[in-house]
Parts: C-alpha cells; sequence; structure tokens
C-alpha cells in the first residue's frame, strides 16, 4: 500500500488557521503554533460575547428611553406599566429608537401612556 503524505492536508489546516488570526499582532499572526492558540482564544470570546451583546444593547435601550421620558415628568418603570396597561406593543429596541432619532414621535407615545395611567 502507498505511503500517504500529509504535507497537503496539514499545509490547508494551517492556512485555515492562519486566515483566521489575520491581522493580529506579533507571532499571533505567523507562527501556527501560537496562532492556533490565539484563534481558539478568539472564538471562546466570540461566543461569550455574543450572548454579552444581548444584554448590553437592551441595557442601552432601556437607558434611552429612560432618557426620553425623564422630561415628560416619569420614570422607566411607571412608563413601562403604563404601556402594558394602554395596550401599546412596542419593544425596548423601537421605543429606544423612537426617543433617539424621533423625539416628538416618543413624545405622542408618552402622552398615551400617562393618559392611560390617570
Amino acid at each position: 500500500m502507498a505511503r500517504v503524505k500529509r504535507g497537503v492536508t496539514s499545509h490547508a489546516k494551517h492556512k485555515k488557521v492562519l486566515k483566521a488570526v489575520k491581522g493580529q499582532w506579533g507571532r499571533r499572526k505567523n507562527t501556527i503554533r501560537v496562532a492556533k492558540q490565539a484563534m481558539e482564544k478568539a472564538l471562546q470570546y466570540a461566543y461569550r460575547d455574543r450572548k454579552t451583546k444581548k444584554r448590553e444593547f437592551r441595557s442601552l435601550w432601556i437607558q434611552r428611553i429612560n432618557a426620553g421620558v425623564r422630561p415628560e415628568g416619569m420614570t422607566y418603570s411607571k412608563f413601562i406599566n403604563g404601556l402594558n396597561k394602554s395596550g401599546i406593543k412596542l419593544d425596548r429596541k423601537v421605543l429606544a429608537e423612537l426617543a433617539y432619532n424621533n423625539p416628538e414621535a416618543f413624545k405622542n407615545i408618552v402622552k398615551k401612556v400617562q393618559s392611560s395611567l390617570n
């Protein structure tokens, strides 16, 4: 049986790893042993931060909504309670977008919420 030489396979694997760590600093970008460690760590960070990103964005949306309702004399929690009572079905992402980019439309929503609370 013929001998299998693995040069092509290992070269392809190495190329894949080095492409993934392209742009990193020092030996991480060109030494396969260090590059493989760097790639594994980067993938761990990416996995973890895909979860964290959702958490951070929700927190940002809440801050923006709170900043939008404060000048109208409300707090975030009262605003959310009023939204539920008034039956307005908008999520925090859309509300934050309105508060940030379209304050007039957001003020109209706040007025409706205030009237439903009274």
